[in-house]
């Protein structure tokens, strides 16, 4: 740990643990698909603004509704998840979704698509909203109704958490607290999963990422699907090079309204073929690598992230 933070710099250093995927495998692969369109900041759900954030960029530059960024959500629960699933269901690859409450609430036909399609949901919030700004009695209320409301929709509660804007400093202790997460994933620090005590429990993390994400799209780092599987390829060639005597495991992260169009998904179709040539790559959900490591490498074996 840092000197006077909960802060660990260091992590497993140079000498991670072999974490013995299945069949020997030298890569862990998680596809992710960000469910979230309708449960973003609106007008209608009380909110001050619309929310911009990922999208091909609404009118901006104003307080109030923005109609066009709300219709480039709409783009995604109503044309680009159903063609993501496409693209992983004709290639028989599984996915996690990140999902957020309201918006499989909002959206019965995509929840049982979710339920039936055998993806696995990792709770993204009741709804987008920052955590970091929520008092602790409103946080442990929204991790309450957001159990509840995945179980509804999806027929099981979610064993998985990641926030939408980043943790507050009670989140992990509240997921603790709740006594029914399996992991959170609200860490980028690790290629590997790791333990972390919190309030006297072992408790999992499972570390995500923001770089081999769609969200590059956006954010100006590439512009064509091209690019996109040109990316991925590199960081999965290179993953599985290192897998010959360090395995690790990729997170790549998806939204329905960036990587569905047309252009884009085709390159997401593009890495997904790649991956499918490529032999000693375990392709599994989230809650996979979360029980793999619970079995393989229990607390007291290995620590590392913070």
């Amino acid at each position: 740990m840092c000197a006077g933070t909960d802060r660990d710099i260091i992590g497993y250093g140079r000498r991670p643990p072999q974490p013995q995927w299945p069949s020997g495998a030298r890569l862990a692969l998680n596809l992710v698909l960000n469910v979230e369109e309708g449960s973003e900041p609106s007008i209608g759900d009380g909110d001050t603004e619309s929310e911009t954030a990922l999208t091909e960029g609404g009118g901006g530059g104003f307080h109030g509704r923005d109609l066009a960024a709300e219709s480039m959500y709409e783009y995604g629960s109503r044309v680009g998840f159903w063609r993501v699933l496409r693209i992983l269901q004709e290639r028989g690859m599984p996915a996690t979704m990140f999902a957020c409450a309201i918006a499989l609430e909002r959206n019965p036909e995509a929840a049982a698509a979710v339920r039936d399609g055998g993806y696995d949901v990792c709770c993204h919030g009741y709804r987008w909203e920052r955590h970091q700004l929520l008092d602790e009695t409103t946080e442990r209320a929204r991790i309450a109704a957001a159990v509840e409301s995945l179980r509804r929709t999806v027929g099981r509660r979610p064993l998985g958490w990641y926030c939408r804007y980043g943790p507050s400093v009670a989140t992990r202790r509240l997921l603790a607290e709740e006594g029914g997460f399996a992991y959170d994933s609200d860490a980028y620090n690790d290629e590997l999963p790791y333990w972390r005590n919190v309030s006297g429990k072992s408790h999992l993390i499972v570390p995500y990422s923001l770089n081999t994400n769609d969200v590059k799209f956006v954010r100006g780092g590439v512009t064509t699907g091209r690019e996109f599987f040109e990316f991925l390829r590199a960081a999965f060639d290179l993953l599985l090079r290192e897998g010959a005597t360090a395995p690790k495991m990729m997170s790549v992260g998806l939204h329905s309204r960036v990587i569905g169009h047309p252009a884009r998904a085709d390159g997401l179709e593009r890495f997904l073929d790649h991956v499918a040539k490529a032999k000693d790559v375990w392709i599994c959900r989230r809650e996979e690598i979360a029980d793999h490591w619970r079995n393989c490498h229990p607390p007291a074996t290995t620590s590392a992230g913070g």
